[in-house]
């Protein structure tokens, strides 16, 4: 595999990642307009999920870092 073909790989790879956390916040938001008692609950865990899409952002532009210092 070249590099152009992983940057394409690790570009869907992150699309697919923004797409699921796309749809978790909006599942959780709308289970707190269902429940609106758990509120602070929902709230920590877009915490969570920002904090992790953050964390997997440094990871795809570290990985293609490397590759692209590698070849």
């Amino acid at each position: 595999m070249n590099t152009q073909e992983q940057a394409r790989e690790l570009a869907a790879q992150e699309r697919q990642h923004d797409e699921h956390l796309k749809e978790s916040m909006l599942n959780r938001a709308q289970a707190e307009v269902q429940n609106p008692d758990e509120g602070n609950l929902t709230q920590e865990q877009a915490r969570e999920l920002v904090a992790q899409e953050r964390q997997h952002d440094e990871h795809v532009k570290e990985s293609m870092l490397n590759r692209a210092k590698s070849k």
